[in-house]
């Protein structure tokens, strides 16, 4: 079974002074706790008290940080090492606060534990105010005390957020908050940021021992966690001795079941008293009471085996046997070939070394020492000749030469006959085009050939008048003038033409010698040819 130990930690750095002349008092609040026996009465050992540097703001004024930052900062690591001993040794640390900026020391002391095993410390933050202020959602930022949450999840100045490079000491989702008023200010911020909640009214309906263990299922992840008690959870009906009461807290009596609901188990690492002001207590009523209370919640926390470190701690991977390393042997150089070189009169020299020592029984040495050098004679290598290379010689291109194109000429004397031919969908008449008219007709697909153009496209206005002097002659020899396209023949003829064209006499009417030529003209300054009749011609003259 575990031991309880107290360790005194009276620093009141967090907070803002009452007025100009006078310093905050729950520095005091380990010795009126002590005068009520508090050591004694949970059976603990009295661990001795961390010494807090003096509270002195200087000159800060608002937008300075946050107040005596160095100072938390260094007591912060010196907490976190009393801590962390007690943790060592298998006791449960009861921290004697002091303000609520002493959670920095434990968060610290909880993070190295957590880093040591590879694991997450959780954090059950008992208070009556969310302390979450921090410079995200305020104008600026000063009582480390108001902002200890929000430093503790890494939000504010690096040189509390992050101290032995471990921000943050606890993440968001490991945080569990019970007891702030249902109007806290940044209750909307920890919904935000994902911090599990519950507001004191939500406690009190639930019940404080069913939230007690709501809150231990949350954190089931974590290894282990830590309690923060801020005394001004309780409603100030019942503990007025506080630095900021407020209206809508809990009973005595519900703080008994939430501190027993979550001591007593092995994985509650520790808890934290702070806030509570003596100086709001001059006869020690509220101190006394506090005590009570805190009994009866500590002392399920001896009842449970410590939290064994070592079995948390991650094994070390198993280690390889050594499989002792061969020699390599490396094969012994092959000899360069000897290179024979050639002298004057045809010699051949190999070196003498290449050649090595002679054998004994040879008798007639066949190579003679020659300044130092070995004399061979001269041998005929047979070197054979290349095979010759047969090189197959490409067959000749075969070019085929193009047919002549046959262009049928029309000979002047029988022009062929055009026949009408099925101009395609999409035609378009080229004349038109190019003199800029609308076209309403079909137009000619694109890459589709050019239809061949007629002779009557290409009339001229000396066609015309050479087509008007031919009506004329025609007139005059008796015959029937060209019509216009379209026009009806008989309504159109005056009756003496008719009359000649019946008996075909030929007469001219004298009064008319030009009839016909307005209408040949009109009709090719409208753009309309005569229509493509065989006229009438006149009758042979006789000899």
């Amino acid at each position: 079974m575990r031991r309880i130990a107290v360790l005194d930690a009276p620093s009141n750095l967090g907070l803002r002074p009452p007025t100009a002349t006078s310093v905050p008092g729950c520095a005091k609040a380990p010795g009126a706790l002590r005068d009520q026996g508090l050591v004694a009465r949970l059976s603990a050992r009295d661990a001795g008290c961390v010494t807090p540097p003096r509270f002195d703001p200087g000159d800060w004024r608002p937008g300075d940080g946050v107040a005596h930052a160095g100072q938390i900062a260094w007591y912060s690591r010196r907490l976190a090492d009393r801590i962390g001993a007690l943790l060592d040794a298998g006791e449960f640390p009861v921290v004697l606060g002091g303000d609520c900026s002493i959670l920095l020391g434990s968060a610290l002391a909880a993070r190295r534990r957590a880093s040591a095993v590879d694991g997450r410390v959780g954090l059950v933050y008992v208070d009556g105010h969310a302390d979450f202020r921090h410079p995200g959602n305020a104008s600026y930022v000063g009582a480390a005390a108001g902002e200890d949450l929000a430093l503790a999840t890494g939000r504010g100045q690096a040189d509390l957020t992050d101290i032995e490079n471990r921000c943050p000491y606890f993440r968001d989702r490991d945080v569990v908050v019970l007891g702030i008023r249902s109007h806290d200010e940044h209750r909307p911020d920890l919904h935000a940021a994902g911090i599990a909640h519950r507001a004191a009214p939500q406690l009190r309906a639930e019940g404080a021992a069913r939230s007690a263990q709501w809150a231990r299922r949350l954190l089931g992840d974590c290894i282990g966690y830590w309690v923060h008690l801020d005394v001004d959870v309780l409603d100030p009906a019942v503990m007025p001795a506080v630095d900021a009461p407020d209206p809508g807290g809990i009973a005595y009596a519900e703080l008994e079941l939430l501190l027993s609901g979550l001591v007593a188990t092995p994985h509650c690492l520790g808890v934290e008293i702070t806030v509570f002001d003596p100086d709001y207590d001059p006869n020690g009523v509220y101190a006394a009471d506090l005590v009570d209370s805190l009994v009866a919640g500590l002392s399920p926390a001896t009842g449970v085996a410590p939290l064994d470190w070592g079995a948390l701690a991650p094994a070390a991977p198993p280690e390889l046997p050594r499989v002792p390393r061969q020699p390599s042997v490396q094969p012994f150089p092959r000899p360069l070939a000897p290179v024979a070189t050639t002298v004057d009169d045809g010699v051949t020299v190999i070196p003498a070394e290449a050649v090595g020592p002679a054998p004994a029984e040879v008798a007639e040495p066949a190579v003679a020492a020659v300044a130092d050098r070995a004399v061979a004679k001269p041998a005929v290598a047979a070197v054979a000749e290349p095979a010759p290379m047969v090189v197959a010689e490409p067959a000749p291109m075969v070019v085929a030469e193009p047919a002549p194109m046959v262009v049928a000429v029309p000979t002047p004397a029988e022009e062929p006959a055009e026949e009408p031919a099925e101009e395609p969908a999409e035609a378009v008449e080229p004349a038109a085009a190019a003199a800029g008219q609308e076209v309403t007709g079909p137009r000619r697909p694109l890459g589709a050939p050019t239809p061949r153009r007629s002779a009557l496209d290409r009339l001229a206005f000396s066609d015309t008048f050479n087509a008007d002097r031919a009506a004329l002659a025609r007139r005059r020899g008796g015959g029937v003038p060209l019509r216009r396209r379209g026009e009806n023949t008989e309504e159109t003829t005056p009756a003496v033409d008719r009359d000649a064209e019946a008996t075909g006499s030929g007469s001219v009417d004298p009064a008319r010698p030009f009839a016909g030529l307005a209408e040949q003209v009109r009709a090719a300054g409208n753009g309309q040819v005569p229509t493509a009749r065989t006229p009438v011609e006149p009758p042979a003259e006789t000899a």
